[in-house]
């Protein structure tokens, strides 16, 4: 099989959005596609951090920073490595971006964004997961959309995962 221009040059991409936005499912595919590493974001939050989002309570940015630490630290090694790497990250806040980029310079985001009624559908029926649907508006509040001078995609989490798939590859094709 020839290489596809996903997988000719590395790319540090951060799958963002607000939880039930398909971070986990499109990571996946995106990383799958790219013959990369995917890592959900949400393993490295700490258990305090779980334990007070499994209670309905937003995180603030104090209890966010050393987790958005870590998820540079991990782009950052892939940078190191010369290795693509795909990581989900809520990544709300253009601030949270720039900690990102500030260890792992050249990160990409692609932002997986819908309407406020699907994004409640999808977590209110979606199981085991920490994240209760009753956090789902503290998240919309806190979102700051990308900025024109942010290396980033927008893609409606309306389309197929093929399709957000072939999208974000489109996209990524055309910034080498």
């Amino acid at each position: 099989m020839a290489p596809t221009p996903l997988t000719t040059r590395p790319f540090y991409v951060v799958v963002m959005g607000v939880s039930g936005c398909g971070k986990t499912s499109v990571g996946l595919a995106l990383a799958e596609r790219m013959a990369c590493e995917f890592l959900d974001g949400d393993v490295l939050h700490s258990p305090e951090n779980v334990a007070k989002m499994a209670a309905g309570t937003p995180l603030t940015d104090s209890d966010r920073f050393p987790w958005l630490q870590d998820v540079g630290q991990r782009l950052a090694a892939a940078q190191k490595a010369g290795k693509s790497f795909v990581i989900g990250c809520s990544a709300l806040r253009r601030a949270y971006r720039d900690l990102i980029r500030d260890q792992a310079p050249g990160t990409v985001f692609i932002h997986l964004d819908g309407d406020k009624e699907t994004l409640l559908q999808r977590v209110s029926v979606r199981a085991g997961h920490f994240m209760p649907a009753t956090l789902l508006n503290s998240q919309l509040d806190t979102l700051e959309p990308l900025q024109d001078d942010e290396t980033g995609s927008v893609v409606d989490v309306a389309l197929s995962i093929d399709e957000i798939i072939d999208t974000a590859e489109e996209w990524l094709s055309s910034i080498t």
